[in-house]
């Protein structure tokens, strides 16, 4: 794994998760009671035995590099360990990519100066827990130009709305592709993680500029199979994948993370995630307080009634307080006799005292950053 880099693309359209991204990138949403989602990519990428690791950003990354750091917490600190690439601002560019292809052009010098063979180059906005090792082994014997995961079936419906879907021959060969449809006739839901020749890329980068083109799937994937200049391969990955592109993926990920059985299966032991560590206190439980089937961080302080819900660092639930299938993001407040039930509070959100916020499940209400109600 000497001979593979990773990027990791930050600059997804982030329109549908409306107030939960407007100070941050997509890859820094706070997600599973104490992680970003960022993690999920950084830590599949270290335990594959990646040590140059290139973060490309292009807006709102302020919370990200807060966040990331150095490095450290993923041991990407070293000589050759994770790089921030920020919006790249020329008289030509305003920092603002049109797309993947236009991102991956305005960092062409990183591609130069890395030295590894292959590059795993995967977006932020999908949770996963990957060991990139077989893949990475599929795409050399198979002598593909470039690789694309997918998953299929049950897990693909899990993920929320794909955007692409490609079909396979019985040798994994890429046949056909389709994106951006309602009813996909393909069966293969891309994760949008691709596996190439750092050569390659780069190579494709220019063409792609030079033709004055900006969408890296639509003009260089589906073009490459429907002209059939390139080989493009599948691999299909059979762990959970879910992609974070919506309010509701994003409330229904936390849910599922409720269960036993989807924990173990995002978090093995083997494969631990890593993230920034905070120094707090144990979850402190008052004598009256009740709890069940629900995350707590530690920090928090439970006077009142949490039922189905994941509590973030340092939240405090005050006495007579209720709070129902509900995602309580770090240092917010419910006081007393307040209830909330199917929402998402950001950080250091407040409800004040008797307060009471009901959803159905299908339309979470969601409570910007520092927000009082």
């Amino acid at each position: 794994m000497k001979d593979v880099m990773g990027l990791i693309y930050t600059g997804e359209n982030d329109i549908h998760l409306g107030e939960l991204t407007s100070q941050r990138a997509v890859a820094a949403m706070p997600i599973a009671g104490r992680y970003r989602v960022i993690d999920f990519q950084l830590s599949s990428m270290v335990h594959t035995g990646i040590k140059n690791v290139g973060i490309i950003a292009q807006k709102n990354y302020s919370s990200l590099m807060d966040h990331v750091g150095s490095g450290r917490e993923w041991d990407l600190h070293g000589k050759q360990g994770m790089v921030i690439l920020p919006p790249y601002l020329t008289r030509d560019n305003m920092g603002v990519y049109s797309g993947l292809l236009d991102a991956l052009k305005s960092n062409t010098n990183f591609l130069q100066r890395s030295k590894q063979e292959y590059v795993v180059l995967t977006n932020s906005h999908t949770i996963y827990n990957v060991d990139f090792t077989d893949a990475i082994r599929s795409h050399v014997d198979h002598g593909a130009d470039i690789t694309l995961l997918y998953n299929k079936g049950e897990k693909a419906a899990s993920q929320g709305e794909h955007d692409i879907y490609f079909s396979v021959d019985e040798n994994s060969l890429i046949t056909g592709m389709e994106i951006g449809a309602v009813q996909p006739n393909c069966d293969c839901a891309a994760m949008k993680i691709y596996i190439v020749r750092r050569e390659l890329l780069r190579q494709l980068v220019e063409q792609g500029a030079a033709n004055g083109l900006h969408d890296f799937e639509r003009d260089i994937l589906q073009r490459a199979v429907n002209e059939g200049n390139l080989r493009l391969y599948g691999y299909e990955y059979k762990g959970i994948a879910w992609q974070i592109d919506s309010i509701q993926s994003y409330f229904n990920f936390n849910m599922a993370l409720l269960d036993s059985g989807f924990r173990r299966q995002l978090f093995p032991s083997e494969r631990p995630i890593y993230t920034k560590v905070r120094d707090d206190m144990p979850a402190r439980y008052v004598e009256e307080s009740e709890c069940s089937n629900s995350l707590i961080a530690n920090g928090c302080v439970i006077e009142g009634r949490v039922e189905n819900s994941i509590l973030f660092r340092g939240v405090h639930v005050a006495k007579g307080a209720v709070v129902k299938n509900s995602i309580v993001m770090q240092d917010a407040h419910i006081q007393e006799g307040a209830e909330i039930d199917h929402c998402i509070l950001d950080k250091q959100s407040v409800i004040r005292r008797n307060g009471r916020l009901i959803a159905p499940a299908a339309y979470p209400i969601v409570i910007a950053k520092n927000v009082v109600i």
